[in-house]
């Protein structure tokens, strides 16, 4: 735009600005979807973080994988209260349920993306440079943090491993891998 020229002020029932608050509505949902999932990433790395034992310098594969089934079963024991409200005889319909929905909903969720793709866990070596251990929940900080996803798939293929190579040993005890 030139400098002689004036900045048109547009009429606010016009298809520019229509166009314009389109695009400026477009651009908010994109940030408001982009924030909540590094809040959704951070809220599951804080529940990691408190979770994880301090005495603990690394973890193993198999400790990693069992805390990532306590964070799957986190809500078991909300549920059972759940249950229990609607247990309670003399009560009618059921109470929580649109909270039980969430939280099954939500369970499931996570159960088929552990058993598909994979769960995020923070990096096994946890005294690394910037652990989980070192973050204090700013969102800020959260790509400093290495990330590796979990699979059941890849629990299962070091459980059936391991397993193979025992029964190796078993039958032929003159090999030995170790």
């Amino acid at each position: 735009m030139l400098p002689w020229q004036e900045k048109k002020v547009i009429h606010p029932y016009s298809r520019k600005a229509a166009q314009l608050t389109r695009e400026a509505h477009k651009q908010e949902k994109k940030e408001n979807k982009k924030n909540q999932k590094a809040r959704d990433k951070g809220e599951k790395l804080l529940w990691f973080q408190s979770h994880l034992d301090p005495s603990k310098a690394e973890y193993t594969k198999k400790e990693a994988y069992e805390l990532v089934e306590n964070y799957l079963h986190r809500f078991n024991n909300e549920l059972e209260q759940i249950e229990l409200h609607n247990s309670i005889k003399g009560r009618q319909g059921r109470q929580h349920s649109s909270r039980e929905t969430i939280i099954k909903q939500t369970m499931e969720r996570e159960r088929q993306h552990y058993e598909g793709y994979g769960i995020d866990f923070c990096c096994l070596p946890l005294h690394l440079s910037f652990s989980l251990r070192d973050w204090d929940g700013d969102l800020k900080k959260l790509p400093n943090i290495k990330i590796r996803k979990l699979s059941a798939k890849d629990a299962d293929f070091s459980r059936t491993e391991k397993t193979k190579i025992e029964t190796e040993k078993e039958l032929d005890p003159s090999k030995d891998t170790d």
